[in-house]
C-alpha cells in the first residue's frame, strides 16, 4: 500500500483576519505533530506539495464571472459588487492573496485526486482542503472555491465512479448541491441538524432530484451528539450504502469540528470517535482522497488529523504526544499532553435525547433511501 500526503508550506502567507475563527496556522501545526510522530517519514509514505490549480480547472465546477471576481479580491480589497458573490466582512472576508490561497487549495485536492486515480497512492490526505460550501457562483461558510467538487469531478473524468462522505459538523451542502441531479456520485453527510448550525441545510428529506433521488443522504445529529451515539449511527448508514453503491474510490471530508470543545459546533465526539469513524472509512474504500474541512480549536485538529493519518497508515500511535512537539503545545497552550481525550461522561438526558433524536433519522433514512439501493 502505498500513500500520500499532500502538504503546502504556501498556506503561512495568508491569512483571513485577526478576528476570524479559521487559523492558517492549524495546517502547519498538525503538519509538525505528523512529522514529530514519524508519519511522515515512513515507508510506502510520500510527500508532495501541491501547485496552485490553474483557472480552467477551476472553471470545470465555478462560474468563470465569480472567478473573475476572486482574482480581482487578490489584492485585498474589495472589489466592486462583492457581496453578490459572497464576499465581504464576516465568514468570507476579502484578503491579499485570496485567490492564491483558493488556487492552492484546489491543487492540493486536485493532486490527492489524481495520485489516487493514477495509481501512484491508495489513499492521499489533503488536510488543508475540503472546503465543502463554497457553491458555483458563491463564497460561503469560510469558502471560496469548493476543492471537493473539483476532486471529485477529477475523478469522474477518469471514469470512476465516486462515494463522498462527509463528517465534519457541518453540512457539505456544496457538495450536496454539486451532483443532487447526478447519480454517479453518491453523496453522505453526517453533521448538526440544520434548524441549530449553519447551513441550515442537510436534513433526510434532502434526498437528490430527478434520476437522482436517493443519492443524496443526510444524517442529521443533535446538538451534544457524543462519539457512543454517534458511531453505532454511521455504522448503520454509511457502510451499507457503500456496499450497495460500490464506488472506486472514497472522497470523504474530515472536519474535526465535531469535537466537543469546538468553539462553533454543538457536538461532543472525542478524538478517539472520530478516529474511530476515519478507520471505518479507510476500511470501507477501495481507494481514499482524504480532505480536512472544519476545526477551530487547534489542538483538535492536530490531533485528530494526525490520528486521521495514522489510520490511512495502518499505525497505532503512543498516546503521549511526542517529546519533540512539546514546543508547539506549549505556543499552542495545548490543554492535554496526550493524543486521546479523557472520558467526560454526559448527562443522562442529554445522551436519551441525542440517542432518540439520531434512530429517528436512521429509521427514515432506511425509509426513503435504502429502498433505491437495494437495501
Amino acid at each position: 500500500m502505498k500513500t500520500a500526503l499532500v502538504y503546502s508550506d504556501a498556506w503561512t502567507r495568508f491569512d483571513y483576519g485577526a478576528e476570524h475563527p479559521l487559523r492558517m496556522e492549524r495546517l502547519g501545526l498538525t503538519w509538525r505533530l505528523m512529522a514529530a510522530y514519524g508519519l511522515t517519514a515512513r515507508p510506502g509514505v510520500s510527500v508532495h506539495a501541491p501547485e496552485p490549480a490553474s483557472e480552467g480547472a477551476i472553471a470545470a465546477f465555478h462560474a468563470p464571472a465569480y472567478l473573475e471576481v476572486l482574482r480581482a479580491a487578490n489584492g485585498g480589497v474589495e472589489p466592486r459588487g462583492a457581496a453578490r458573490w459572497g464576499l465581504g466582512p464576516g465568514d468570507n472576508p476579502v484578503f491579499p492573496g485570496l485567490w492564491d490561497a483558493a488556487r492552492v487549495c484546489a491543487g492540493g485536492s486536485l493532486l490527492a485526486a489524481e495520485l489516487v486515480a493514477s495509481g501512484a497512492a491508495t489513499r492521499a490526505f489533503h488536510f488543508a482542503g475540503g472546503l465543502h460550501h463554497a457553491m458555483r457562483e458563491r463564497a460561503s461558510g469560510f469558502c471560496y472555491v469548493n476543492d471537493a467538487v473539483l476532486a471529485i469531478l477529477h475523478l469522474r473524468a477518469r471514469g470512476l465512479r465516486v462515494l463522498y462522505v462527509d463528517i465534519d459538523a457541518h453540512h457539505g451542502d456544496g457538495v450536496q448541491a454539486a451532483f443532487y441531479e447526478e447519480p454517479g456520485v453518491l453523496t453522505i453527510s453526517t453533521h448538526e441538524r440544520g434548524d441549530y448550525l449553519f447551513p441550515g441545510t442537510g436534513f433526510v428529506e434532502e434526498m437528490g432530484a430527478g434520476a437522482a433521488v436517493g443519492y443524496a443522504v443526510n444524517l442529521p445529529l443533535e446538538p451534544f451528539t457524543g462519539s457512543d451515539v454517534y458511531l453505532p449511527a454511521f455504522e448503520a448508514v454509511v457502510p451499507p450504502l457503500v456496499g450497495a453503491f460500490a464506488p472506486d474510490v472514497v472522497v470523504a471530508q474530515l472536519g474535526i469540528d465535531s469535537h466537543r470543545t469546538d468553539p462553533l459546533t454543538h457536538l461532543e465526539l472525542d478524538v478517539q470517535g472520530f478516529a474511530r469513524a476515519v478507520r471505518r472509512i479507510v476500511e470501507l474504500a477501495p481507494r481514499l482522497v482524504a480532505l480536512g474541512g472544519g476545526g477551530y480549536d487547534l489542538q483538535n485538529v492536530a490531533r485528530g488529523w494526525t490520528a486521521a493519518w495514522a489510520a490511512m497508515n495502518d499505525v497505532a500511535l503512543p498516546a503521549a504526544l511526542p517529546a519533540a512537539f512539546a514546543g508547539d503545545a506549549r505556543r499552542h497552550e495545548f490543554q492535554v499532553a496526550t493524543l486521546w481525550d479523557e472520558p467526560a461522561p454526559q448527562p443522562a438526558h442529554r445522551r436519551v435525547r441525542a440517542e432518540e433524536y439520531v434512530q429517528r433519522q436512521v429509521d427514515a433514512i432506511r425509509r426513503l433511501i435504502f429502498p433505491t439501493h437495494g437495501l
